[in-house]
């Protein structure tokens, strides 16, 4: 027998076990017993191997408003061609409304401390308003809409009227500057613009007013403007609509929804366009609400009169899968600014006042919470969900959650992306959670780990995660890819008729996942392959430390690991410093993941969406050129990163 040492067993010991009646109670357990499974291993793999009957279930369980008619799906000649609920429809708004009454349906904060709510009859209501607003303009079925707008109940309801007449909407949260908008919005010819006067951040104010005639001049599709005035000391010129004055132009009407094909185009998000000008993904109302319907209810079992939050921009796919909520009669709590402003636990504060019973952020948020030893003041007693992506969530972050936060919930590390509108992997409520792990593959999806020879890796091996079967939420196709070339490039060029989602991944013996980073940001200092979230894992017991970034640098035939560190205000990169560090991460992990260098810096890249732009410094400390610069939100801190003397010797 192998020898088994302490560390190990620990490791594999869950760090969370759901309760006997929240595992009986679940959406998932209903679902699982309807179809006769008593295990998620079971219910998964027949999930991906019975498409056409999951997909129907998922349907049917959900309650989905819509005309179910024929096979769930086509299997085309390739992946990519295969189309769901072909001659199906429904309409996204129909579902999302389909609560009524004088409950809340949104609950508005900001970091000023406003606050405002709406009732699902309220928000019914606006949404007719501002359907017929699009309609008065010209908006047909088809037509794109912009949003330039910050995390506001006017985002969602003009979202939400947008699908409601078959338009497609489209939207960037006003941090992006004006070149990032018209790099997005100049691509899909948007007939129309609803925009912001300004906005919030750290208890700034920013004029976003003064940015549209340049954003017009850019844009000439854009034919009407309409302004929301989220600021109220920032005039709106009269040469645009004010927001506040439909309700005047057009009297509440009941809403009609006409019901498209379960394919019609609703959405456009955008990749990060670090390496180009940002791709247009297009995704379907019938999968988004669906795919969302399944995740919200089967994996984070969001049920009627929950309180749902996701800290997110109208930019970050997130945002579209909080507003999806509505449609398992949830409520959402919106927040709108800095979420260390006016102190670093203002998000709690929220949670607690509203009652939240689910939260939604990314593993950045609680990393640096986690470097604060921030505990929340009051008791979170309703929450019963966390709920944590953008990038992996380490161990030692479990731990600061389940010790610090509250011990009795659910923590789901969650993954995938704006490629899919939804999560490769996620959680689930009939399984423990394991500490640094990722529960599962989510239903529906046959996720597998590849090996460099293309081949299924065994469990505990590092390689691509892959989908070799066709889901939902695979994008319609890429706006002005007229070839299919683009979109075939971006997930089939590598493994013939398989999903290549490019993410460096580790399926573990429990069944659950690691991710190391993304793949193209792979370090292979000797041939081995590791991923940076191996790295920057063990960064965190260092309170000197506020953030870091590693990058591999060409070196004498090989690759060496270089680690770029912030600090503190007050500290500095010493000897002793760094001899500390490399010593924590060579007996943390293997030698290959100590760095050869380690050097301070004052800030690091980000995109606009807050993650590391590992690749833009790859090419700044090769002296390669980044080409679209206007991706980042801080693009001048890569010079920093330029012609580094430490990086000339051995």
């Amino acid at each position: 027998m192998d020898k088994i040492y302490l560390k190990d067993m620990i490791n594999r010991l869950p760090i969370w076990t759901p309760s006997l009646d929240r595992m009986r109670d679940s959406h998932l357990n209903a679902f699982a017993a309807r179809l006769g499974y008593d295990d998620y291993k079971t219910l998964h793999a027949w999930s991906c191997t019975e498409l056409n009957a999951f997909w129907k279930q998922v349907w049917n369980y959900c309650d989905v408003i819509g005309d179910q008619c024929g096979e769930a799906y086509v299997l085309g000649k390739t992946m990519e061609e295969t189309r769901f609920f072909e001659n199906s429809s429904l309409n996204f708004a129909e579902n999302v409304l389909r609560q009524t009454g004088a409950e809340t349906a949104l609950t508005f904060w900001n970091e000023l401390g406003d606050k405002r709510s709406l009732s699902y009859d309220e928000l019914r209501q606006q949404v007719s308003t501002f359907a017929q607003a699009l309609k008065s303009k010209g908006i047909i079925s088809g037509d794109r809409v912009g949003g330039y707008l910050p995390n506001v109940p006017e985002t969602v309801i003009a979202m939400i009227a947008t699908a409601s007449i078959g338009a497609i909407w489209s939207s960037c949260s006003p941090d992006f500057g004006v070149a990032s908008v018209c790099d997005r919005f100049t691509q899909i010819t948007p007939k129309l613009l609803i925009t912001t006067n300004g906005y919030t951040y750290a208890g700034r104010v920013h004029t976003v007013i003064d940015r549209i005639p340049e954003i017009l001049q850019a844009i000439p599709s854009i034919v009407d403007v309409i302004v929301v005035p989220y600021i109220t000391c920032i005039e709106v010129p009269e040469d645009y609509l004010n927001y506040n004055k439909l309700s005047a132009l057009f009297s509440p009407k009941p809403l009609i929804f006409e019901r498209f094909s379960f394919n019609h185009p609703m959405l456009i998000l955008y990749s990060s366009g670090t390496t180009g000008a940002p791709k247009c993904i297009v995704h379907s109302a019938g999968a988004t609400l669906l795919q969302h319907l399944k995740e919200h209810q089967l994996h984070m079992d969001i049920k009627v009169g929950d309180v749902v939050f996701y800290y997110a921009t109208c930019s970050w796919m997130m945002w579209n899968w909080l507003v999806s909520a509505l449609a398992s009669k949830a409520s959402l709590v919106l927040f709108e600014g800095s979420p260390f402003y006016p102190t670093p636990g203002i998000l709690f504060d929220v949670a607690f006042e509203t009652g939240m019973t689910f939260f939604g952020t990314s593993a950045k948020y609680l990393s640096a919470l986690q470097k604060e030893n921030y505990k929340p003041k009051k008791p979170l007693s309703n929450l019963r969900t966390i709920t944590s992506t953008g990038s992996p969530l380490a161990p030692d972050t479990y731990d600061y959650v389940y010790n610090y936060i509250k011990g009795d919930v659910h923590l789901s590390s969650i993954s995938g992306g704006t490629d899919i509108i939804s999560c490769f992997l996620i959680g689930n409520l009939i399984e423990p959670v394991h500490r640094g792990e990722l529960q599962n593959a989510g239903l529906g999806y046959k996720i597998e780990v590849y090996n460099q020879d293309g081949e299924p890796a065994e469990k505990g091996v590092k390689g691509e995660l892959v989908c070799t079967r066709p889901f939902p939420t695979q994008p319609l196709y890429f706006w002005n890819d007229l070839d299919g070339s683009k979109y075939y490039n971006a997930y089939f060029n590598r493994y013939q008729n398989i999903w290549h989602h490019g993410d460096l991944v580790t399926q573990t013996e429990t069944g659950g996942y690691v991710i190391s980073g993304r793949s193209d940001a792979t370090l292979n200092p000797g041939g081995v392959r590791i991923g940076t979230a191996e790295i920057y894992n063990q960064l965190l017991a260092f309170d000197e430390i506020t953030d870091s970034i590693v990058a591999g640098q060409e070196w004498h035939d090989d690759v060496r690991v270089i680690l770029f560190v912030q600090l503190k205000t007050g500290y500095v990169l010493n000897a002793s410093l760094i001899d500390r560090i490399k010593t924590h991460i060579r007996s943390q992990t293997t030698p290959r993941h100590v760095p050869s260098k380690i050097i301070q810096v004052i800030d690091l890249p980000r995109t606009k969406n807050g993650k590391l732009a590992e690749i833009a410094v790859r090419n700044a400390i090769h002296g390669l050129e980044n080409t679209n610069l206007n991706a980042l939100a801080n693009p001048g801190c890569l010079d920093s990163f330029k012609n580094l003397k430490e990086l000339e010797d051995n």
